[in-house]
């Protein structure tokens, strides 16, 4: 980690200044949580599956064994993934997760992790672990991440989940 860290403008080799620190907030989270992605990304595909498959596995660990309808999956992951289908289908091919007709709504496929998945989630844990603490070492104390955490929900309470704000 460098010691004193570059600004974003440097950072991005930008040669006119932003426009609001507003519009440098934005970009930096931006660039940021690609940074981020990044990081994970390399140490997830490493073992064949994506980040979005990654958390696509670790929704349904969540679930536990009664496990999740497809639109269910859909809306608890963190970055939108239109694919939801096929996202399942390539983990089901992988034999990661069972689909199956749930019993009371037969119109409604549950997804459940299988051990093969549970399995490849432990193999991923450490270093996932071990990444995030990388990620995370620029601010070393708790109540930092506490704090940073804090902030984002403020930001995210704004946005809504369901979609951004119409342009004042």
């Amino acid at each position: 980690m460098p010691s004193t860290p570059r600004s974003l403008a440097e950072e991005l080799q930008q040669s006119r200044p932003f426009s609001s620190v507003s519009e440098e907030a934005v970009v930096a989270v931006l660039r940021t949580a690609a940074l981020m992605r990044r990081a994970l990304s390399r140490r997830i595909e490493s073992r064949g599956i994506s980040v979005a498959q990654y958390n696509v596995l670790r929704i349904l660990r969540g679930a536990g064994p009664e496990g999740l309808p497809t639109l269910a999956v859909r809306d608890r992951l963190i970055e939108e993934a239109p694919g939801i289908t096929r996202l399942i289908d390539k983990l089901e091919r992988s034999r990661l997760v069972a689909r199956l007709r749930d019993r009371e709504d037969r119109r409604t496929v549950r997804c459940r992790i299988t051990p093969a998945g549970l399995a490849l989630l432990d193999e991923l844990e450490a270093g996932v672990r071990e990444t995030h603490g990388l990620l995370t070492e620029a601010l070393p104390r708790a109540e930092e991440r506490r704090a940073l955490v804090a902030l984002l929900g403020r930001v995210r309470a704004v946005l809504g989940e369901d979609e951004a704000p119409e342009p004042r």
